[in-house]
């Protein structure tokens, strides 16, 4: 969840000035960047549909047949399923590049129904969008019928000091989280204080609601090479983390991580981990054929040493250890990571 207005501008300033992160040798593995987002939905050209509502581009040359993908059958570790795939991509917010989210549907096997959660829940997922005016953008979600609202009143939330309302949760078909954030103008400078850029619009950041924030810090910090953009991560509370949400006595703190941007390296995106301090509750079990799982991608050097390095923090693979090349050539695997058991893609492009 982003701050809003002064705050924000100021949080957003800090993210992009950030330094690279140190990058560990080739021959240990490395996270080269956060690349892309997935979600494993019910009916694809529903989601479609909503996704291009929120202004979404779907790429024509990315086949949407249903087939029998035996590279995504051994990734997943089933057998018997068909699938079809939409890649959805619109602009990131801290670079010039594109960010994806790839929908997959499944038939063929059992699937349980995720769609119906909190937004809290222990393994969710979620990523921010900034859009020019949400307000329009609320309007034609609802009139079209796809505005599934988490907030309070289902409208837009004002943050403190302001007195229109800016950001809020929907969630997609599936239950699946996108928090949308209007666009802040430029603000001039004034009375000493400098001049804030106007937020772009785009993707922000993607986000993960984390159980034990030590364990999902060091998985996603010290090994995967996230960056902090606090220092400090206090315990929050009040009516707007409840409102945005739908929630009422949210005590929560954020975690923010910076990553390359696989397709724009120089350029950084957040991950946001988020801790409710009261929200603690047994893991809902998650297999990623499921309705409403998802997963981040993130791009590695030297996957089979990173991978090693992985299992020795604690994740887990979804099938097996072995890795998957798929018919691009590029290797990928699929790990729940040691906190939530959330769905995590590992993949090397190739040379």
């Amino acid at each position: 969840m982003i701050p809003l207005r002064g705050s924000r501008c100021l949080a957003w300033i800090a993210a992009l000035s950030v330094a690279a992160p140190l990058l560990a040798a080739d021959n240990a593995g490395r996270v080269v960047g956060l690349a892309f987002t997935g979600r494993l939905i019910a009916n694809l050209d529903q989601s479609v549909a909503f996704y291009q509502a929120l202004g979404f581009e779907r790429d024509s040359a990315a086949p949407s047949v249903w087939g029998d993908d035996e590279a995504i059958r051994r990734l997943y570790g089933v057998r018997g399923i068909e699938t079809r795939m939409a890649k959805m991509s619109i602009n990131s917010n801290v670079s010039s590049g594109r960010f994806v989210v790839y929908l997959r549907e499944i038939r063929g096997i059992a699937r349980n129904n995720l769609s119906v959660h909190a937004a809290w829940e222990p393994g969710a997922t979620h990523f921010g969008i900034v859009v020019p005016d949400a307000h329009a953008l609320w309007a034609r979600l609802q009139q079209a019928g796809l505005l599934r609202a988490r907030s309070w009143s289902e409208a837009l939330v004002a943050p403190p000091g302001v007195t229109t309302g800016q950001m809020a949760y929907v969630t997609d078909p599936d239950g699946l989280d996108v928090e949308i954030i209007d666009q802040s103008p430029a603000i001039p400078a004034h009375d000493g204080n400098p001049a804030s850029p106007a937020v772009p619009p785009g993707i922000s950041h993607v986000g993960l609601i984390v159980l034990d924030s030590d364990k999902a810090r060091a998985f996603y910090g010290k090994l995967f090479g996230g960056v902090w953009q606090a220092a400090e991560a206090p315990w929050m509370q009040g009516d707007f983390f409840d409102s945005a949400v739908g929630g009422h006595g949210n005590i929560l703190r954020f975690f923010n991580l910076a990553f390359p941007e696989a397709y724009a390296p120089d350029a950084r995106l957040n991950l946001e981990l988020v801790e409710f301090q009261n929200r603690k509750k047994p893991l809902l079990r998650r297999n990623i054929t499921d309705i409403g799982a998802a997963y981040f991608g993130f791009e590695v050097k030297n996957l089979d040493a990173f991978l090693g390095s992985a299992l020795a923090a604690g994740a887990t693979p979804v099938a097996d250890k072995r890795i998957v090349t798929m018919p691009s050539g590029t290797r990928e695997i699929m790990l729940r990571d040691p906190d939530t058991g959330a769905f995590v893609l590992l993949f090397e492009s190739p040379r």
